[in-house]
């Protein structure tokens, strides 16, 4: 069984708007280079990755 992360409310909810940041920044410089090109692929799926990576972790 997979061990959850518990924050506190202000803890998960600068995590959560930090990594959505990221991951906007990230699929934005992946459009920059080119979305269909392998770089800016990655950069999307990066991007896309830790804009969701919050849902996994549970504030108390």
């Amino acid at each position: 069984m997979p061990e959850t992360i518990a924050l506190t409310e202000r803890q998960y909810r600068l995590l959560d708007t930090t990594s959505k940041l990221v991951g906007l920044v990230l699929v934005a410089a992946g459009l920059e280079v080119g979305g269909g090109t392998p770089t800016g692929i990655a950069l999307a799926l990066a991007g896309a990755a830790c804009a969701t990576a919050t849902v996994f972790i549970t504030n108390e």
